[in-house]
């Protein structure tokens, strides 16, 4: 196990109702004046709009509102909401949504405390050295946003999605509801437990030494997620399933599950590409796409890693390591399938031949390699993305 340093500050309020006491928390840090953050009109429609106004207004907090985030979250989204917060003087950023809007929330609240406009971090040209703190009501069991380091966006006018990780960007406070969660489509449940998996699975399939018990963390998370996605497939108003897919959604992301190890993130590097290339495309969409292409691809480099995964992880029964590795494999790609997620890029009816652009962006235009179990240059890149059309 390699040195670490662990260090996840958001303080959860886990449970039903918890959305409603959001003003008393906000009061309690002492800030009176905050940007809201939203997607469209669904918590308009569920009513989460509602109690969240209430319970502001009862704790005599003033709202500046900011409601249109978009799905990858968009550039120029963000550079209005630092135009605003900076004329308005807010005091912190709520995001009242999923990880698009946690992520536009991160990113404003980095961009309100400098004079550099926001892309300069998301293309690794500047640190940002503050931010306005942030907090967040969550509705959407996914991204992870809520503990993580990171924040990513998509710049529209180069069509590139991009991410930057500081310890600036984790939430003070994350509000999480199950019950919130209740409206989410099966289609972007699923999406939500692919993307679960993945954050988990990245931090698995590293190169580096034993780390048992960071291992059974993470198999641990994966078997309990694969359970709950079964049910709520089937039951999507199962509240124990949502409520473990919303705690999973927190674990995943917060940097337990790579405790003594190193993190690539190598398929999200892949998605990146796509979804910013393609930005119709829901992040965990492409990742079911992508994780069992990247698997094939590289599970010859350490086939007794990938043959542990398929034995803890969906019970595989095979003594042999390759065999074994590659039932791992096909068996995480029928889960996914059998919540209704795509298997092959063709399914987002993208054109063939943008493999080689997908390639160019993965590699920042052929100027860096992704290091994991093998180095990911243009030409592998290329390969991956084919290899699943």
């Amino acid at each position: 196990m390699r040195d670490f340093v662990y260090y996840a500050p958001t303080k959860v309020y886990f449970g039903k109702d918890k959305q409603k006491d959001v003003g008393k928390i906000i009061k309690e840090y002492g800030y009176k004046t905050i940007m809201m953050q939203y997607g469209k009109e669904s918590i308009k429609k569920s009513g989460l709009y509602d109690q969240v106004m209430q319970s502001l207004k009862e704790s005599e907090i003033t709202v500046v509102e900011m409601g249109g985030v978009e799905p990858n979250p968009k550039l120029s989204f963000v550079r209005r909401a630092v135009k605003i917060a900076k004329e308005t003087g807010v005091e912190m950023i709520l995001a009242v949504g999923g990880g698009s809007v946690l992520d536009s929330s991160k990113a404003t609240a980095v961009g309100a405390m400098t004079d550099l406009d926001v892309w300069e971090f998301s293309m690794r040209r500047a640190v940002p050295q503050e931010a306005l703190p942030t907090g967040c009501i969550l509705t959407h069991a996914a991204a992870g946003s809520e503990m993580s380091s990171s924040c990513v966006i998509t710049n529209e006018e180069v069509n590139i999605k991009r991410g930057f990780g500081s310890e600036l960007n984790r939430c003070k406070f994350a509000i999480c509801n199950p019950e919130l969660t209740y409206t989410v489509s099966k289609y972007q449940t699923a999406c939500g437990i692919v993307d679960i998996m993945a954050h988990t699975m990245e931090r698995y399939f590293t190169v580096c030494e034993p780390t048992d018990l960071t291992d059974r963390i993470a198999e641990s998370i994966l078997k309990a997620v694969v359970s709950a996605g079964r049910v709520l497939m089937d039951n999507p108003m199962d509240y124990e399933a949502r409520a473990t897919a919303m705690w999973a959604s927190s674990l995943s992301h917060n940097d337990l599950t790579s405790c003594g190890r190193e993190n690539a993130l190598a398929v999200h590097q892949l998605e990146h590409a796509l979804s910013g290339e393609f930005d119709f495309i829901p992040h965990g969409a492409g990742l079911a796409v992508l994780f069992p292409a990247w698997a094939r691809y590289v599970y010859k480099e350490n086939p007794s890693r990938f043959a542990q995964f398929a034995r803890r992880v969906f019970d595989v029964n095979e003594a042999d390591d390759k065999k074994a590795a590659l039932i791992g494999i096909a068996e995480m790609e029928n889960f996914f399938k059998s919540m209704g997620m795509p298997l092959t890029l063709r399914e987002f009816n993208i054109p063939k031949d943008s493999m080689e652009r997908l390639a160019e962006q993965c590699t920042f235009g052929k100027t860096r390699t992704i290091k994991n179990y093998v180095e990911l240059d243009f030409e592998r890149i290329k390969q991956i993305f084919e290899s699943c059309y």
